[in-house]
């Protein structure tokens, strides 16, 4: 077999078969393919598209390209959570507990953020000594001691998808919807879970802009857990707005921990109720979503799964008091509000901008060495839709820096569209992909 032959097959825009995927997977991840073979194969990619016996094909060979998480020795059915990503998506660390504390196992792998979105890892980090550092046999004991355990993603995890997704991110072939799919699809899958539910985002603030090209992300990430044999569902959600108020690693953890104590944001609490809703139904621990939506809220109103986010701090080496005490979490040493220029309704908050405000201030990453500052970021005090008045404050600030503070707010005021005309009100969940 040779490469050459593959890319002109895949050029002339025939099928490329199982074998012939695996070969050229084998040999890229061995470093025997040379990039710029791969790149002219990802080019032809982009342009051909894939079948859904390729993007299958794909997948798999990824997921097997290093060790594959062996979960089996964790009792119950496991149900992973996957988000896209997006402003203030802070919703493992809420969903996690809830969904544990209702007796579905959570073993979950998570990242860190690149950028202005932020890292599941980076948040738990506000919490004084929390490591994700764990051995694969910490992990799985965690698990079926608490019911919960998050480690990092190991560099031996579908290191193939790693491998490839650098040389896309420089080759202009990111935004093919079967390399996005089998890109997230085969993490999820060498993880080791039995059922994946996925949070797909759409809106400013999401990787996918329009509703349509979310829908069949979400769609095709469906097919291939299904085609793998695992039972996949996917949730498409708005993130046109911030999710909740808070945007920032520490303050998102003090936002996640006031729902779990029953005072979280609408539409935050809607999200975890809706995915994990979906978690419970394919871990079999509800017949309905009905049922499923009263288990969860049962244990938020019992202090059950607050309970379970202390125990899974302290197994991970975090101080639990923080869970109980919030003013221990990372401050900053200025807070400042955002003031509006104007009355009128908040008709449109640019998603994405609001993150940028963040890694302005610090809260984010521009390089994968970057420093990041736990105790920044913006709480929002108006959202799409709500009523402000000219000197009422849109948002605060909170800052260890003031011409960052400063830099943050001019950003945040240009991203906040004020009008005369309430908007109409969008739906935080579009559709529900099984």
């Amino acid at each position: 077999m040779r490469m050459y032959d593959i890319i002109m097959k895949k050029r002339n825009g025939a099928e490329l078969s199982k074998e012939e995927i695996q070969f050229f997977i084998d040999g890229y991840t061995k470093g025997e393919i040379p990039d710029y073979q791969a790149s002219a194969l990802m080019m032809a990619i982009y342009f051909q598209k894939m079948t859904e016996r390729e993007t299958l094909a794909l997948t798999m060979s990824m997921a097997d390209s290093g060790e594959k998480l062996d979960l089996s020795a964790i009792q119950g059915i496991k149900v992973d959570k996957h988000s896209t990503g997006g402003v203030g998506d802070k919703t493992s660390l809420a969903l996690t507990p809830m969904v544990a504390a209702c007796g579905i196992p959570v073993a979950k792998m998570s990242g860190r953020g690149l950028g202005h979105t932020g890292g599941t890892i980076d948040k738990l980090e506000s919490f004084p000594g929390f490591t994700t550092a764990l051995t694969t046999e910490q992990f799985i004991a965690n698990v079926n001691r608490i019911g919960i355990a998050i480690m990092g993603q190991t560099a031996d995890l579908a290191p193939a998808d790693k491998k490839l997704y650098a040389l896309r991110d420089v080759t202009a072939t990111v935004d093919n919807l079967s390399l996005i799919a089998s890109s997230i699809m085969s993490k999820k899958l060498a993880a080791g879970a039995d059922g994946i539910v996925l949070d797909v985002k759409t809106g400013s603030g999401a990787f996918m802009k329009q509703e349509q090209d979310a829908r069949a992300l979400a769609e095709e990430m469906v097919k291939i857990g299904k085609n793998a044999g695992r039972k996949t569902i996917a949730v498409i959600s708005d993130m046109d707005q911030p999710l909740g108020y808070a945007v920032g690693n520490g303050l998102e953890v003090k936002e996640a921990i006031d729902t779990l104590k029953g005072n979280g944001p609408k539409d935050f609490v809607e999200l975890c109720l809706a995915l994990g809703s979906q978690m419970l139904l394919a871990g079999g621990k509800a017949v309905n979503s009905k049922e499923a939506e009263e288990k969860l809220k049962g244990v938020i109103e019992d202090g059950s799964a607050l309970k379970k986010l202390a125990e899974f701090v302290e197994a991970q080496g975090g101080d639990s008091k923080a869970v109980y005490h919030t003013e221990l979490l990372p401050s900053a040493r200025i807070v400042h509000s955002v003031k509006a220029a104007k009355s009128g309704f908040v008709s449109h908050i640019v998603c994405d901008e609001v993150g940028i405000c963040s890694l302005i201030l610090g809260g984010g990453r521009e390089t994968k060495d970057s420093m990041i500052d736990l105790a920044v970021g913006i709480v929002l005090c108006k959202k799409t839709g709500d009523y402000v008045r000219a000197g009422e404050a849109l948002a605060v600030i909170h800052a260890n820096d003031m011409e960052h503070a400063m830099e943050a707010q001019e950003r945040y005021l240009r991203a906040c569209i004020i009008t005369d005309q309430a908007p109409a009100p969008v739906p935080l969940i579009k559709a529900v992909i099984q």
